[in-house]
This record gives C-alpha cells, sequence and structure tokens, in this order.
C-alpha cells in the first residue's frame, strides 16, 4: 500500500490521477483482499468523475469489510453524483444490509431497484432473497423466490435458509427434495437447518445421505454435524466424522477446531478433546471459542485444577477472557466445591477483566455457594443482583437446598421459582424432594397436588445411548 500511496501522489502531480482507466486500476488494487477498502473510498470520493466501475468495486470492498456501514455512506454519495446506480451496484448493498440486520433499509433498496427496473437480473433477486432470508423475513423471501421463472439454485439455497430461520424445516426440506440440482452449499443449508431445529438425528442421517450422493462436506456442514453428534451424546459417529476430517485432508479452522473439542467433552471423552486442543493450540488455530469448549468440558467433569491452569495460561497466549469464559471457571469451582475460589474469581471479573457479570455468572455463583451449603450467602448475592433473577438462578439454590436437605430455604428458593415460571416442572418437583428428603413427605405431596391442580405436567425424563453407531433414545 505504501507504494501504491507513492504511484498514486506521482499520478497526482502528473495529472493523470484524473483518467477513468488509471484510477480504476487504483481503486481496484486498493479494494483487493488484505489491502485498503477505505483508500479506495477515497479515491472514489476525489475523483472529478468516477466511473460505475469505481463506485460498484469499493462498495463491493467495503460490504466485505468490518464496517458494512460504510459502503451504504459510500453508496449515498453515488446517489448525489452524476453516475446512477445499475444492477452490480446493489448485490454488495444487500450483502451490507444483511450483515448489519437492517431488514427495513433492505425493503427500501428493493423499492428502489423496482424502479430502476432490475428486479428481473438473476443477481439482484437472488441477493434480495439473501438479504430476506437472513434478516429472518421468511415471507418476503419466498416471494421472491415464487417468481423465479427457471430452476436456480442459489435462490432455493436462501429459500431454505429463510424457511429454517422461521422454523419450518419440514417445507425447507420439501425445496431441498424437490431440487433437480443440489451444490454443497445446499447440503450445508439443510444439515444447518436441521441442526438449529434440534432435529439431531436427522442431521446426521442427512449427512450420510449427502456421503453416499458422494458430495464432499465443506466445514459448516462438518461444524454441524458434529453439533449434532455432541447434542445426541454420539461418540462414535464424532469420531468417524474426526476421522473422516483427517482422511480426506479437510483444512482446520477455529470453527472445526471448537466443534470437535465440544463434541468429545459432551460425549464424555475429555481425554480426545484435550488431544485435539492441544495439537491445534500448538499449531495456532486455537482460538478464544476453543479454550472455552475445552474450558467448560473440565469443568462438567470436575477437572477443576486443569480448567483453572488453562485459565491461567489465557493471556500468554495474547487471549482475554470473555462472558463465556468465566462461566466455563465459575463452573469448575462450583463443581468441585470450590465456593471461596468463585466468589473471588466473580469479584475480578470487572475490576481485573473488564468483564460485566451477567445473569449467567450470577447463577454460576449462587450454584457454587449453594452446592456449598452456603445458603445466606447465595440468597444475599441473589437480593443484591442488578437484574431481576430468573428461575435459574433460584433454581440453583434450590438444587443446593436438596443436595443438603435444607427445607426451610428450599421452600422459599421453590416459592420464588414458580413465581418466575409457573409452568416450570422443575421447580415443583425439587421442592417436593427437598421436603421429603427433610422429613416432610406429606408437605411434599401437597406440593406435587398444587401441581396437579395448576395443570402443570412434568416433563419426561430421558436418555439416549450409543450403540454400533446407532443412537437409541429412552423416555420414562
Amino acid at each position: 500500500m505504501a507504494h501504491l500511496r507513492q504511484l498514486h501522489a506521482a499520478l497526482v502531480k502528473s495529472g493523470l490521477a484524473k483518467d477513468p482507466i488509471a484510477a480504476s486500476r487504483a481503486v481496484a488494487f486498493c479494494a483487493g483482499e488484505g489491502r485498503d477498502a477505505s483508500y479506495a473510498a477515497r479515491l472514489v470520493r476525489h475523483h472529478p468523475k468516477p466511473n460505475s466501475f469505481m463506485w460498484n468495486t469499493a462498495i463491493r470492498a467495503l460490504s466485505d469489510g468490518p464496517g458494512p456501514d460504510a459502503a451504504v455512506a459510500l453508496f449515498l454519495d453515488m446517489l448525489r453524483s452524476p453516475t446512477p446506480p445499475e444492477r452490480r451496484t446493489f448485490p454488495s448493498l444487500f450483502a451490507s444490509d444483511a450483515r448489519l440486520g437492517r431488514a427495513d433499509d433492505g425493503a427500501a433498496l428493493h423499492g428502489m431497484v423496482l424502479k430502476l427496473g432490475l428486479a428481473g437480473d438473476a443477481y439482484t433477486r437472488n441477493s434480495m432473497i439473501a438479504m430476506y432470508a437472513s434478516c429472518g423475513r421468511a415471507d418476503e423471501a419466498l416471494a421472491l423466490f415464487g417468481q423465479c421463472q427457471a430452476f436456480d439454485v442459489v435462490a432455493c439455497n436462501s429459500a431454505i435458509v429463510a424457511l429454517s430461520r422461521a422454523g419450518r424445516v419440514d417445507e425447507a426440506r420439501a425445496v431441498f427434495d424437490g431440487m433437480p440440482a443440489r451444490t454443497v452449499a445446499t447440503w450445508s443449508a439443510m444439515v444447518s437447518a436441521y441442526s438449529r431445529a434440534a432435529r439431531c438425528q436427522d442431521a446426521v442421517d442427512l449427512f450420510s445421505a449427502m456421503q453416499a450422493d458422494g458430495v464432499e462436506p465443506n466445514a459448516n456442514v462438518l461444524v454441524s454435524v458434529l453439533g449434532c453428534c455432541a447434542s445426541l451424546g454420539a461418540l462414535e459417529q464424532g469420531a468417524w466424522v474426526h476421522a473422516y476430517i483427517d482422511r480426506r485432508g479437510v483444512a482446520m479452522n477455529a470453527l472445526v477446531v471448537t466443534a470437535l473439542v465440544d463434541m468429545y467433552c459432551k460425549c464424555g471423552s475429555i481425554r480426545q478433546a484435550r488431544q485435539v486442543f492441544d495439537a491445534s493450540r500448538s499449531q495456532g488455530f486455537a482460538v478464544l471459542s476453543s479454550w472455552n469448549a475445552m474450558m467448560l468440558g473440565l469443568a462438567v467433569h470436575g477437572q477443576w485444577q486443569e480448567a483453572a491452569a488453562l485459565f491461567s495460561e489465557l493471556e500468554t497466549y495474547g487471549l482475554r477472557p470473555d462472558n463465556v469464559t468465566f462461566i466455563a471457571i465459575l463452573m469448575a469451582y462450583g463443581h468441585s466445591g470450590m465456593a471461596e475460589e468463585a466468589k473471588a474469581l466473580f469479584a475480578s471479573m470487572a475490576s481485573e477483566y473488564g468483564v460485566t457479570p451477567g445473569i449467567e455468572h450470577y447463577g454460576c455463583l449462587v450454584d457454587a455457594l449453594a452446592r456449598a451449603g452456603r445458603f445466606r450467602e447465595a440468597e444475599d448475592v441473589i437480593r443484591a443482583m442488578p437484574m431481576k433473577p430468573d428461575a435459574a438462578i433460584w433454581g440453583a439454590l434450590l438444587s443446593g437446598c436438596r443436595l443438603h436437605g435444607d427445607a426451610e430455604a428450599g421452600a422459599r428458593a421453590a416459592r420464588e421459582a414458580v413465581e418466575c415460571d409457573p409452568r416450570d416442572s422443575g421447580a415443583y418437583v425439587l421442592a417436593a424432594s427437598v421436603l421429603a428428603h427433610d422429613g416432610e413427605v406429606r408437605s411434599g405431596l401437597g406440593v406435587r397436588g398444587k401441581m396437579r391442580e395448576e395443570g402443570v405436567a412434568k416433563v419426561p425424563g430421558c436418555s439416549m445411548i450409543e450403540v454400533n453407531g446407532v443412537v437409541h433414545e429412552f423416555v420414562s
């Protein structure tokens, strides 16, 4: 870029900076990947008569950058210039609105496209469908999708995304099944749709069908499938995906590493999770999300010392803990009975790390104190919270009361939990269990009677096991 600035200065001095061909090449160079899109925009703004190529190139570069708002600002400058927008201008702007979540601004652009007679252009239409889909406006996306006169795989992919984000997964599958041809992006969209809807077995089955169809999955598919294996506890299937990644030489990135660590942790194989994490850390692939997944896994498995050791190494690797990091370490201390350590870490969050405690952090602290039998302190924490405690906060206290058999504190926590969420069966069941544990069987039966009077049904228990790569579900 330094050489380009020198060349630009020479062009200005020679008068060639006004030449549209020379200026266009300079803008295109600045707009290249990893270069300076804002400098490209300055070149356009200072040119006496920028052409449409210059405007479109700079707008596209800005829309792909960290601040897509800048692309919209440059477009407004374009509207005030003699050069009108054309079909290559709008897709980048719709992409910017999608990233910013501004469906209303995108709809205003849609109106401009209609006025300019560009709605029939497939490139522009597909970018509008993708924008509406990304912003959760399924009806608008489907209305545009219905205007496609011929099969368009890009439009179909966006329709699948739109339907899945609206929770209409079966309709998304109907679009998928009706496609005469599919790309890897199509399979990725449908697998992600099932994953987002927590239909994990459907996602895994579709991944198997993808393999049978000879389609090479991308990183997005693999991350979605690994997430589903984690939810199902399907260690054998998750390990097969890991072996597939190694066998096919799939490029490792932070998302894949985090998904692998999370899957192994949730499937109970903490040793394999640690192997993946350590290998990726030595190769520079482990970002903060990977560290958080590993620390959460160690916390759940009661290995608080290992989790705390990783926390102490973060800054060595140039990383700063975030809110998820503190949830992991507070959980590690809580599950291991380290209430004092949890209090000290909680107190240091804002003062030492600049992380404001959220309701999840308060929940972890209350859980740590309740597990240690320090109910008065836990209640003091709840009363001092800057936000209203929810049913999960009181549930953490109630669980501790059940563990230690404190019926008095348990009754208070149960009343608050039920008041927060009268339809939550867990609070009633825990309260009855606390009372029965303390010898007040009659009171416990009264709680269950109240539950029946209110029409609150107990959520059935569910467990899953994997046998020979097949996940079996059991409901109590």
